[in-house]
């Protein structure tokens, strides 16, 4: 049984917790088990979607530098090879992942955020790639995925300074995509990921490829992958309009703040307003 990063599942929800007191550091073990985690997801039927949840008090705050002490260059390659395995699991499962991000994500805790296709976040929460205050850059995937979703001027802005973003930076310059109370985040999350359970698998799972894979792609490659992908759905589920998308379920009441805007909701019908 795995000891710092269990999966539970719901009604097509599953959810990756990752539990190793008192930080969520990314030791080699759970680096592993993470790995596992992910491809268990990946592999099971029945979970349609998955968010990503370190606690109550902190998402992830990075490698576990105590462990790293006094290891050689060999040694650190290995240690980074593992890690850089695990993040590909994560960010190659094939169906809709939320981060559910309260308290610290830092270093390769965020880059770890960013291998989820959406990121819901805390009002306290805090993000950074403080790397470049200890003379390294971040080596997860924080200079190639942070630009690809803010923008390189404003990933270079947190990579050279190593400074923190709170909640509401993040929001608004993309790093997240709601902000609602620290105490709702885990709730949201699974309100977000939960939308996508009864949608259509395999045209979410294509979907997902394109877009993922096409950002390496020039437009005329990203687009030929795209009806390459669409073939492969239109053939396994015949011809038609079949594939229906999911609704989006009833939130209570919750609120939180989006890129766009303040939302409140009551009930199914629901009021918006902007926050302009």
């Amino acid at each position: 049984m795995a000891e710092f990063v269990n999966v539970q599942s719901s009604s097509g929800l599953a959810t990756i917790r990752l539990d190793r007191s008192p930080v969520n550091a990314l030791s080699i073990a759970l680096q592993g088990e993470l790995k596992d985690a992910a491809e268990q997801v990946s592999a099971d039927p029945n979970i349609r979607a998955a968010v990503i949840y370190g606690g109550e008090k902190v998402f992830a705050a990075g490698a576990d530098v105590k462990e790293m002490a006094g290891k050689n260059y060999a040694e650190m390659a290995a240690i980074s090879r593992r890690l850089h395995a695990s993040f590909r699991a994560v960010a190659a499962i094939g169906k809709p992942v939320v981060a559910a991000i309260t308290g610290f994500a830092l270093g390769g805790g965020l880059e770890l955020a960013l291998c989820a296709d959406f990121r819901v976040a805390g009002e306290n929460a805090r993000f950074g790639v403080p790397e470049i205050l200890l003379g390294v850059i971040p080596g997860l995937g924080g200079t190639q995925r942070l630009p690809r979703l803010i923008g390189p001027a404003r990933a270079k802005n947190l990579v050279y300074t190593g400074r923190f973003v709170d909640a509401e930076e993040a929001l608004r310059i993309g790093l997240v995509d709601q902000v609602v109370p620290d105490a709702d985040v885990y709730g949201a999350a699974t309100r977000l990921a939960g939308q996508f359970v009864s949608g259509p698998a395999l045209a979410l799972r294509a979907a997902k490829e394109a877009i993922d894979t096409g950002l390496d792609l020039g437009l005329d490659a990203g687009l030929r992958g795209q009806r390459a992908r669409q073939g492969e759905v239109r053939g396994q589920v015949g011809p038609g309009p079949r594939l229906s998308a999911g609704r989006v379920p009833a939130d209570g009441g919750a609120t939180c703040r989006t890129r766009r805007n303040l939302v409140r909701t009551s009930g199914p019908a629901g009021r918006r307003r902007s926050s302009a």
